[in-house]
């Protein structure tokens, strides 16, 4: 079998604190087929700048305004032609520079090849979930994920009207169709804690909890379940409101 070829999306805006090292991690890697994407939503500080300084050595290059972070990683899957897509945001950065050869050993098995990454100051190594019970109510990091390429084709991408849960979404509709996944006992990414979806002040989780309860409805798998998702959300949201009233 050959080697498959690996597309690398990073969706950035105003991100020049942190986009050098993204992209300097991901021209590191030591896999030999890789194809690195750049969708800059119109940047005003020194992002862009800093992509240009690579440009050479980067397949595409987009710089305009977009709809959203949805909109902007459908416009660079639109331009992946690799078997493997992965989505490595400016907040991202691969955990060293064999991150991939380490995990693609496993990619003639799967849909969604799903790996560990450690997130924040603390490094907090966070295990992907999989496709369990669990997984119907939270995801897992989109920063540690491989997917085939033709599975985020039939399912049409990212479904533009999440801001933020559009990764979560996406494989929950993946799940539903019986995507292959299988789970990677290697570290493939570091997330840190700027981005919108680390957020922790009330305002922003209740934002995220409403996306994700958006998700749970729009793919919900029967009735019984719907009714588990009712109490599940009646029950969260006032824990998750008491705690992070307490934590301030």
């Amino acid at each position: 079998m050959d080697s498959p070829l690996i597309s690398i999306v990073t969706v950035c805006l105003n991100a020049e604190g942190h986009i050098e090292q993204t992209i300097q991690s991901v021209l590191a890697q030591t896999w030999p087929r890789l194809e690195y994407i750049v969708v800059d939503g119109g940047s005003t500080d020194g992002t862009l700048a800093i992509i240009n300084r690579y440009k050479n050595r980067i397949a595409h290059v987009i710089s305009e305004k977009d709809e959203g972070i949805a909109h902007a990683m459908n416009k660079g899957l639109a331009r992946a032609a690799g078997d493997y897509v992965l989505f490595l945001q400016a907040d991202d950065y691969f955990k060293d520079k064999k991150s991939l050869e380490k995990v693609l050993r496993w990619a003639d098995q799967a849909d969604l090849i799903a790996c560990a990454i450690e997130f924040g100051p603390s490094a907090f190594l966070h295990q992907p979930r999989g496709f369990t019970f669990w997984f119907n109510f939270k995801g897992m990091p989109h920063q540690g994920i491989l997917c085939r390429r033709s599975l985020l084709n039939d399912l049409h991408g990212f479904d533009q009207q999440f801001g933020i849960c559009m990764d979560y979404d996406f494989l929950l509709r993946a799940c539903r169709r019986g995507a292959r996944l299988v789970k990677v006992p290697e570290v493939l990414a570091v997330m840190r804690d700027t981005g919108i979806s680390s957020r922790r002040d009330w305002r922003s989780l209740k934002k995220r909890f409403d996306e994700e309860r958006l998700a749970h409805e729009k793919n919900c798998p029967s009735t019984l379940m719907g009714i588990i998702y009712r109490v599940y959300w009646f029950c969260y949201l006032p824990y998750r409101r008491a705690r992070c009233m307490m934590q301030k």
